[in-house]
């Protein structure tokens, strides 16, 4: 189990000169930027605000996300199936570099004994995609073909024997038809990670070396000042004891909820953004006899009109040591921003510059909002059908239902259509840089590191220079492209399997 951070949470929290970074909201993305600047710039001092009573409750717990550490070797939806029946792998070659970032970091951190034991937060499990039905296996032959020659893919395997994917998974076959034909890729160096047990461990190291964690105190407002400062107005989440902090640079890392802050702190970039929020709920065993008989994170293809995170995945969890088994998602609707959040989050998002935005994602999203009424009135045994596709001899009595975290997806402008709906991240700074905040979901955890990364060259571009050779110690690629380098990817990823032990899977 691990311990509780011991946050400042009582009264009012003063301070003479301001802070020279606050860093809204305790998951992994303020996490990561703090471990960062304390690398880059030891002497600044940090405060990190948490609403709730501990860190890594919302989006970073291990139980309200995936944990599959993206990499798309097994999510199908990396990449983009054209016309001509080839395949644009740039998504998938993107993310998966910068999934190698991340691991680069947290390799760094581990080297340097800064991070404890890797198997806190990262274990080895191999990453499958599996399909059914004569098109589909045709489908995953050619995405494999597409992909096998990346030094990022290389391991890739591919087979449509029977008996080999019972090798692989051998709960994916029992039950199934004969004469139904089936495939399977699979990547014996996939990873499970804990993002909560991550988050924990990396502000446990900026607490250790001089940053305040402050829990159970609600950011309540943000307004520049006119010495160029941060004024954030805070209250105590049970007593509403009121306070004021100063701070230069502020990172609003507050997942569902940091579009409402971007708001308030009025700056012109947050204009036209809009959050489409979508729930989710898996089934969960942690029956001993079903666990043991299956280690890999499987991925299937998506339902028509269903977004891209609630592709069907049959994964591993590894949580505080013990292994359990996850089926899902399944999507759902809610007007709540965050998971502890709101009714009132969405509606009270709407702002004059964003209506706009999201009439005409509405327009063009018709399917999507049918796909998830149809998903938010699914009774239990449609959901236990979907589970049998997978695991056609699954148990209901085996599994119980959980409710995952909230997703927040990205609905911004355009010139052509009015407004899109964007799955993926999206970071918005200001002009002086002088505050960010980060918008969206999956794959953000995996891609932290990359990501603020970005945050830190457009906020701090005077110094981000002379950070670089510390940059490229903590991320010996920086600046490179595993992907065009077949030697130096070979090299970085065994360095980091053998940092993290995370070789690949007997």
């Amino acid at each position: 189990m691990h311990r509780k951070l011991m946050g400042v949470s009582s009264s009012t929290v003063r301070q003479d000169a301001p802070l020279d970074v606050a860093l809204i909201g305790g998951g992994i993305m303020s996490a990561t930027l703090g471990a960062m600047i304390k690398q880059l710039q030891p002497d600044w001092s940090i405060r990190i605000f948490e609403t709730l009573s501990d860190v890594a409750l919302e989006s970073s717990n291990p139980w309200n996300n995936a944990g599959t550490g993206h990499a798309a070797l097994c999510e199908l939806n990396y990449t983009k199936e054209l016309p001509d029946g080839t395949f644009d792998i740039s998504s998938a070659v993107t993310v998966n570099e910068q999934f190698q970032v991340s691991r680069q970091f947290w390799s760094f951190l581990v080297k340097k004994g800064l991070l404890p034991d890797p198997q806190a937060f990262i274990n080895p499990v191999p990453h499958m995609s599996f399909v059914w039905g004569e098109e589909n296996v045709d489908y995953l032959r050619r995405r494999y073909e597409a992909l096998k020659g990346n030094p990022l893919f290389q391991g890739l395997e591919f087979s449509d024997d029977p008996q080999v994917i019972h090798a692989w998974a051998p709960l994916l076959l029992p039950g199934r038809k004969k004469s139904q034909p089936i495939a399977a890729t699979r990547m014996v160096v996939g990873t499970d990670v804990d993002f909560g047990a991550l988050t924990r461990n990396l502000l446990t190291y900026l607490t250790d070396n001089g940053a305040t964690l402050t829990t159970e105190r609600k950011v309540t407002g943000l307004k520049k000042e006119r010495d160029g400062s941060w004024r954030i107005s805070t209250r105590h989440s049970i007593g509403l004891t009121p306070a004021v902090t100063r701070a230069r640079f502020v990172f609003v890392g507050a997942g569902g909820g940091a579009l409402s802050l971007l708001q308030k702190s009025g700056i012109k970039e947050i204009r036209g953004y809009a959050g489409f929020p979508i729930s989710g709920q898996f089934l969960r065993t942690d029956n001993p006899a079903i666990v043991a008989r299956h280690s890999a994170k499987v991925y299937g293809k998506a339902s028509v009109g269903a977004p891209p995170m609630s592709v069907p995945h049959l994964d591993t969890r590894v949580v505080d040591g013990q292994s359990s088994l996850m089926f899902g998602p399944y999507a759902g609707f809610s007007t709540k921003f965050l998971k502890s959040g709101s009714l009132l989050d969405l509606p009270l998002s709407i702002r004059p510059h964003n209506i706009i935005t999201m009439l005409a994602v509405a327009k063009d999203n018709l399917d999507l909002v049918t796909y998830l009424v149809s998903e938010v009135l699914a009774t239990r045994k449609k959901k236990l059908a979907a589970l049998e596709a997978f695991m056609p001899e699954a148990n209901g009595d085996d599994w119980y239902q959980i409710t995952a975290g909230q997703r927040v997806q990205v609905m911004k402008k355009d010139a052509k259509k009015g407004g899109v709906l964007q799955f993926g991240t999206e970071v918005v700074t200001s002009a002086d840089g002088s505050i960010a905040g980060l918008l969206g979901a999956s794959p953000g955890a995996s891609t932290a590191v990359p990501i603020m990364f970005k945050v830190l060259e457009r906020c701090f571009p005077d110094q981000f220079e002379g950070w670089k050779p510390q940059i490229k110690k903590m991320v010996p690629s920086f600046g490179k492209s595993l992907s065009s380098d077949p030697k130096l990817a070979a090299r970085m990823l065994a360095a980091t399997e053998k940092a993290l032990a995370i070789g690949p899977v007997a």
